[in-house]
């Protein structure tokens, strides 16, 4: 007869709860996970079969009760790495949803908008297509992939412990958000250059010839010049990408590999 303590049933518990709480809150919030045309039940299936695979190889966790005050207190803690996680991979899609957004509305288009299910707000045509070109590129190169195997390793860089996590993580987390306008303007400095100087033209243009209507010819031609631009510039967006997923990735490997300040030295070491 095969008997089950109470000790055993906390611990295999605890080896489940604490690992899917961390997946879900990345899940949760990192594209192309957090879509919200993908539904809650696949997200959550999700988050369970990618904790079945990561518990058996788990570094050893705390002896505590995973329903006791200090478990739930680890059960906090993950959820903020994990929503650290994937705020990171979510600032990387906002810098490009960002790039649209100036790109429109120095072409003219800031007026064509429509409502986007993913932000719950209004989102201008080129910012979404762009963000659907991030997507596909996010797709192409595994990003999706190596995310979850970041995710995977920092259980082993960043492993499961009682102990509170340091401030550092948060530091370095609000640093890469203040870098989101700063890629945002890379991305979208070729286009906003050109149609600068077409600006600048039309004005020379203006003043030459007064009697021309500037605002009748001046908004088709910053029109045509714009997409004709966004299409010459698309074979050269997946290099920029590709360089913002992968400093994205790194970002994040950057917060699973934060010790904490308050653990034994040595203890949360990352592995080599």
């Amino acid at each position: 007869m095969i008997s089950v303590t109470s000790a055993q049933l906390y611990t295999w518990l605890a080896s489940f709860m604490w690992p899917l709480t961390r997946i879900l809150a990345v899940i949760s919030i990192a594209p192309p996970f957090s879509n919200a045309m993908v539904p809650t039940r696949v997200k959550l299936m999700l988050g369970i079969f990618i904790a079945l695979l990561i518990s058996p190889n788990v570094p050893a966790l705390p002896a505590l009760d995973p329903m006791s005050l200090s478990g739930l207190l680890i059960v906090v803690q993950e959820m903020i790495i994990g929503l650290a996680m994937g705020t990171v991979i979510n600032m990387t899609f906002t810098a490009v949803e960002m790039a649209g957004m100036v790109v429109s509305a120095t072409m003219g288009l800031s007026f064509a908008a429509f409502f986007d299910p993913t932000s719950q707000g209004q989102t201008a045509v080129i910012s979404q297509f762009y963000s659907l070109l991030a997507t596909l590129i996010f797709l192409s190169v595994n990003g999706h992939l190596v995310l979850l195997a970041t995710l995977s390793e920092s259980f082993v860089t960043l492993p499961i412990s009682a102990h509170p996590i340091g401030t550092e993580g948060v530091h370095q987390l609000v640093l890469w958000g203040s870098s989101i306008f700063r890629m945002g303007l890379q991305l979208a400095m070729p286009i906003l250059g050109v149609l600068l100087l077409t600006n600048v033209a039309l004005g020379v243009l203006s003043r030459a010839a007064p009697q021309l209507n500037l605002f009748g010819i001046g908004f088709p031609i910053t029109l045509s010049v714009g997409f004709i631009l966004i299409a010459v510039s698309l074979p050269y967006m997946i290099t920029p990408l590709d360089r913002l997923f992968n400093n994205g990735i790194d970002m994040v490997k950057m917060i699973g590999a934060i010790p904490s300040p308050y653990a034994p030295s040595g203890v949360l070491k990352p592995s080599p």
